[in-house]
């Protein structure tokens, strides 16, 4: 049976069909092919192009492994340091949130069976603070970039000399609004 074609009704409803998560169990991550049912997914791992590509993967797996867990890796970190920054987040509901996005790379291709696995692999690598919860494993990003190191010894020197300046500019300015309070009375 032919393809639809581009921008007709049945591609349309098709992509409509297509939209959002599908079921882990009939994706091909090589592929990055979603399928909406098992004999589906069976029709595509006997597809030429499928097994040309499970050729190339059979060849060297682990250079596969390492890009995709490389990848998985380098995608989750980022996402966290951009919705979390530095404060500690539950692990499973930040995968959740890292899993929403289709196009991500599954944890099954990569070399870490389970999530708390990965978890252990990031507080090995000092990465992220790794703590064991109430609810579960929480983690935080640590962010040990140059400009960030910068920017919390600027804060930790107001902290430390400011203290005095800040309270006299406040009260400056307490003393400025009650005689402006004063003169409009």
């Amino acid at each position: 049976m032919p393809k639809a074609e581009v921008g007709s009704t049945k591609w349309v409803g098709n992509k409509m069909k297509a939209k959002g998560l599908q079921r882990l169990r009939w994706y091909c991550q090589i592929c990055e092919k979603q399928c909406r049912d098992d004999n589906g997914f069976k029709q595509h791992t006997m597809s030429e192009g499928h097994v040309r590509a499970m050729l190339l993967v059979g060849e060297d797996p682990k250079k596969f492994i390492n890009d995709y867990s490389r990848q998985f890796q380098r995608d989750f970190l980022q996402l966290l340091k951009v919705a979390h920054g530095e404060k500690k987040v539950h692990m499973n509901n930040f995968y959740q949130q890292y899993i929403s996005d289709k196009e991500h790379i599954h944890m099954n291709s990569t070399k870490w069976p389970s999530l708390t696995e990965f978890a252990k692999h990031l507080g090995r690598e000092g990465l992220c603070r790794v703590e064991e919860g109430e609810r579960g494993v929480e983690i935080a990003f640590i962010d040990d970039s140059a400009a960030a190191i910068q920017r919390k010894e600027e804060i930790k020197k107001q902290m430390q000399s400011g203290d005095g300046d800040v309270e006299a500019r406040l009260l400056q300015q307490q003393i400025r609004r009650a005689k402006e309070a004063e003169k409009e009375r």
